[in-house]
């Protein structure tokens, strides 16, 4: 590191905590934040795991997917709100199970780089601990938010949207992310079909009562997409007449409810799309 590039910084580190009298606790989070001044206040990034398997090993019923809702709401408040309000600001978005250490100084060459290296030294595991490969509906989800914050549209989508807002109470669905451009409603799921057709069915039964229960209380046209792996690579094809035959039940399924389907090679072009509707059209 070039010492006359060095920046000076303060970090903090977030911990999940599932129980405050035992104190386990696994790391999770980094915050990162630049020395300023009363004319340039310093900027702060923050960054969270993308890998939860220690917090699951800790405690498997924890709600991951708040947690992750969790850095959006953390990263948009810090950036709206004045550099002397932070602690406040930490202490209102954290919830009871996460905390943070007190700051502590650290020379960094930028931002972006020293977040890589304090997540590196103290949140993600080595490489021989690294959980195997996604598979399933966790890779469709994990390559849906990849696309969505390579163009910079993530932290404005709605997610883990809960149908029974729309439905009845004690609907258990929730559809994973969604945004509103205009007269329209957008929701996107991931459903894999490695395991049969179950959770295409499971979609296509609650599509008529999601539709119209958004076109009830949001008063707009609910577009609704599914977001399934190709076939080929499920093996899906015409040296495959069974798996080929569940693969297209599956789709037709959920094409008869005017649910779209589109697989995660479209996803880039469906991130393209976001961005021009919420970040272009502002």
């Amino acid at each position: 590191m070039n010492p006359e590039r060095q920046r000076e910084c303060e970090f903090q580190l977030l911990r999940y905590v599932p129980d405050a009298v035992r104190n386990e606790y696994v790391h999770i989070g980094v915050i990162l934040r630049e020395q300023g001044s009363a004319h340039a206040p310093g900027r702060t990034e923050v960054r969270f795991t993308r890998d939860w398997r220690r917090v699951r090993c800790l405690d498997p019923d924890a709600d991951t997917a708040l947690l992750e809702a969790m850095e959006g709401e953390l990263r948009q408040r810090l950036a709206a709100g004045p550099e002397g309000r932070l602690k406040r600001i930490l202490e209102e978005s954290l919830s009871l199970n996460v905390q943070m250490t007190d700051a502590k100084a650290y020379l960094a060459e930028s931002l972006p780089a020293g977040v890589e290296e304090l997540m590196r030294l103290y949140v993600d595991p080595p490489p021989r601990e690294r959980a195997p490969r996604l598979a399933g509906r966790a890779a469709i989800q994990a390559r849906m938010r990849s696309e969505f914050e390579h163009v910079g549209v993530w932290d404005l989508l709605r997610k883990r949207i809960a149908a029974a807002e729309y439905t009845r109470r004690g609907d258990p669905l929730r559809i994973d992310v969604g945004y509103r451009p205009n007269g329209i409603i957008r929701m996107f799921h991931a459903v894999s079909l490695e395991p049969g057709a179950e959770m295409a069915k499971v979609l296509a039964f609650s599509a008529g009562s999601l539709r119209a229960g958004v076109e009830r209380v949001e008063k707009a046209e609910l577009e609704l997409t599914a977001i399934i792996e190709p076939a080929s690579k499920l093996g899906a094809t015409d040296e495959e007449p069974e798996r080929l035959a569940l693969y297209r039940f599956g789709v037709e399924t959920m094409e008869e409810h005017r649910i779209r389907v589109l697989t995660t090679s479209d996803l880039s072009r469906v991130a393209e799309t976001a961005r021009r509707e919420l970040v272009e059209r502002q």
